[in-house]
């Protein structure tokens, strides 16, 4: 009689891959036993009458009715206020090789972006100023720029 041919290592190997092949089956079944559960049901969040988030259904009897023009999200409704066209402000930064700068408005306290060609006269930075503003290619600009005394 002969002896086999298979050595110990061998034996060991084809023992392993038995062993990942019947867990990566068992594996297999695992999943496909928990997926019967819908995977949408884990990932929907509802919000409750005072606005948190949830993962229970809310009540229908709480259900509150909005009308769409109540809802204002993150800013404040504006109103048509006319501004006055010559503004006041104060120079922010003005760089004089570069030949631009920005003006802080006093009433907006909005940053207005200020060119060298658009000055009636020159200007630095903290000065009191009276300019207009126009749309330029990239958004508000000053023009007509002048010192206030």
């Amino acid at each position: 009689m002969a002896r086999s041919q298979d050595t110990f290592n061998k034996k060991e190997v084809r023992k392993n891959k038995d062993k990942k092949r019947k867990d990566k089956d068992a594996k297999k079944l695992a999943r496909k036993d928990n997926d019967k559960t819908s995977k949408l049901e884990d990932m929907i969040a509802y919000v409750d009458e005072n606005g948190m988030l949830t993962s229970t259904r809310p009540d229908p009897s709480k259900k509150q009715v909005f009308e769409i023009d109540d809802i204002e999200i993150s800013i404040r409704k504006r109103e048509n206020v006319e501004l006055d066209p010559i503004r006041k402000g104060i120079v922010t930064f003005f760089n004089d090789s570069k030949g631009f700068g920005f003006i802080k408005d006093t009433e907006t306290q909005e940053s207005v972006f200020v060119h060298a060609n658009n000055l009636l006269e020159e200007i630095k930075d903290n000065n009191v100023v009276s300019y207009e503003v126009e749309m330029g290619p990239k958004g508000p600009s000053a023009v007509r720029v002048k010192i206030l005394r």
